[in-house]
């Protein structure tokens, strides 16, 4: 065995452990946004809210992420990439902690809010820095680690949930550890994590292409020395030119002469918007009022959503073993069509069972489980292309000159959409039912299909350089 090949493989895995603490921020995104899964039910009783302040309560924090989201290119640009996952670190442990000592419905979202900012933060420094220090080789698999901490994250929050609802007595309102109610402990559980995101990112160097871009060559050379091997000298080089044609990124560089947009930003606006409209969070963030209102017990329901969560991190590493191979696009496609047809079944499902004495979809026998069994093949739909693949292409799809603004718009309108899929899910609900709502993301999905086939071009093997 030669020498470079010892050197290449320590170098990859160099770079699988500074993208991994990188990505520790998508596990936080994850867990915080579906830590309160367990909780939506209690909070509604302890604070006596509405169904549309439940939703506020659940969603708000979102349009934190969109702020977070929209800033941190700025941040990430101006202090280093690694600066703005400390900030985000610190935001979230403030959040989680006063999450857990809410006394009303408003001080409760202000804490969610603010741990909003922290995930908006974080959703754009992990895909952009993660894109900056990856061979391009590699880059599509490592870009999937964003996603696939994200799945941990919601993963491990909804057995968390699950198991204090279990120890407690089968419900988030009863006591848990020192009297306090079950509900609360959910949200502390976010704290370790969030204290050894910090202390992880301060481990890491800082992206090669931000030292560069900030004159630091020498420290950009020493870390693509570690990334890379051999001489990187022609390689700083690379980046110098694209990095420093002109000034520091701005969001007017997102503008064409004709003061618009420039279409490829609004291609990640619309790939954004549509991974949330094809309704993956009202699975997430609702999934145990969900299935509670098709009969099934709050233990019960929450057990159904720790699986749909397995489901999701073992689609995800599928996406991560294929996205270099096969591409960007088709993995895409394919999770289109999927979507698009168990969306349908359950559209179907739920618009025509009968329903109880409360007005709720009764979905007995053979009904059920088909339900049951098309809610996991569109989560397993959604795990291996739209998921990961969108975090991939956000992460890789703008040149050098206008990635950390660019992909603060799009995440950011993710958020908004995101925001707005949460809000609207409890009172289309009450109002027009569960076959309404797969309907709307049913037709979301049809639609990101021809988005795909129309406006998408394949990034698989092009250098960043040269997008």
């Amino acid at each position: 065995m030669s020498s470079t090949t010892v050197r290449r493989k320590s170098n990859t895995f160099y770079v699988i452990l500074i993208a991994g603490a990188a990505a520790l921020g998508g596990f936080l995104f994850g867990f915080d946004t579906a830590v309160i899964n367990g909780a939506v039910l209690s909070l509604s009783k302890a604070f006596n809210t509405s169904s549309l302040q439940t939703g506020l309560a659940v969603s708000l924090a979102l349009l934190g992420s969109a702020v977070g989201a929209f800033f941190a290119g700025q941040i990430a640009d101006r202090y280093g990439r690694v600066k703005a996952m400390v900030v985000a670190s610190v935001l979230f442990t403030i959040s989680a902690i006063g999450s857990g000592f809410a006394f009303t419905i408003w001080d409760f979202i202000f804490w969610r809010v603010l741990g909003g900012i922290a995930i908006g933060v974080a959703s754009v420094i992990a895909p952009a820095y993660i894109a900056e220090c990856s061979p391009t080789d590699l880059r599509g698999r490592l870009g999937s680690l964003q996603q696939l901490a994200i799945v941990v994250g919601i993963f491990i929050a909804l057995l968390i949930d699950y198991f204090i609802v279990a120890v407690s007595g089968g419900s988030a309102d009863s006591p848990f550890l020192f009297r306090v109610p079950a509900w609360r402990w959910m949200f502390w559980t976010a704290v370790p994590p969030a204290v050894f995101y910090g202390m992880v990112a301060l481990t890491i160097p800082e992206s090669p292409r931000y030292l560069v871009a900030k004159g630091r060559e020498p420290e950009a050379a020493n870390v693509l020395t570690k990334i890379l091997g051999g001489d990187v000298l022609p390689k700083i080089e690379e980046i110098r030119q694209t990095v420093l044609q002109e000034r520091q990124p701005k969001f007017s560089d997102l503008l064409s002469r004709s003061g618009g947009l420039l279409p490829i930003v609004w291609i990640g606006i619309g790939l954004s918007v549509l991974q949330q409209f094809v309704g993956i969070n009202v699975i997430f963030y609702y999934s145990s009022v969900l299935w509670r209102a098709v009969g099934f017990s709050e233990q019960s329901s929450l057990s159904i959503t720790v699986i749909t969560g397995a489901v999701n991190i073992i689609t995800t590493l599928i996406a991560i073993a294929f996205v270099d191979k096969f591409g960007r696009k088709p993995l895409l496609i394919l999770g289109s069509i999927g979507m698009t047809l168990t969306l349908g079944t359950m559209a179907y499902l739920f618009g025509n069972a009968p329903l109880d004495a409360a007005g709720n979809p009764n979905l007995t026998g053979s009904a059920g489980t088909l339900a049951l069994i098309a809610a996991n093949l569109y989560v397993f739909c959604f795990g291996f292309s739209w998921g990961p693949v969108v975090w991939v292409l956000l992460g890789e799809m703008f040149n050098n000159k206008i990635r950390a603004a660019a992909l603060s718009v799009a995440a950011a309108m993710q958020w908004v959409a995101n925001f707005l899929i949460s809000t609207t899910f409890p009172p289309i609900l009450k109002n027009f039912g569960l076959g309404s709502a797969y309907g709307l993301y049913t037709i979301a999905a049809a639609t990101s299909f021809f988005f795909i086939l129309f406006f998408i071009k394949e990034t698989k093997g092009i250098e960043l350089e040269d997008m």
